[in-house]
Parts: structure tokens; sequence; C-alpha cells
């Protein structure tokens, strides 16, 4: 886990803590007295390429869409 700060610190030096996760790539969390509200997470291009990757094939294809779902296929569903 990254580093934690105040709202108040944050709203101080908003410039100085977006470099800060930007280039060690570690997550900030913003608390508002002391219970944390946001979590500032650096942008990974890489993550979604991979997520596409993972998903890629794996779409079903429908000869007939419009045909009726058998009632064992709508179970396997749930």
């Amino acid at each position: 886990m990254g580093q934690t700060v105040s709202k108040s610190s944050f709203q101080d030096h908003p410039s100085e803590y977006l470099r800060e996760v930007e280039s060690t790539g570690e997550e900030l969390v913003i608390t508002d007295h002391g219970k944390p509200v946001l979590k500032l997470v650096p942008y990974h291009r890489e993550a979604q390429k991979s997520t596409l990757e993972s998903l890629r094939g794996s779409v079903v294809r429908y000869d007939d869409p419009t045909e009726p779902v058998g009632q064992e296929d709508w179970e396997s569903l749930r």
C-alpha cells in the first residue's frame, strides 16, 4: 500500500502529490477525518491491454440470437 495523506494536506499541495504518484507508481489514499475517502492510483496502459488480451477469443458466437434460451442454459447463468 502507498502513502496516506489528509484531505487538507492534499488540497494544499495537490501537484506535489500528483507528481509523487506519477514518479513512484504507488497509490495515494486521501483521508477525511482519518477515514479513507479517495484513492489516487497511477494509470497503466499495459494493464488495459492485458485485460483486453485476456478477453480476446472469449466471445461466444450465436448463429440465431433470437432463438429462445433453454432452461439449462438459463440456470447455468445464475
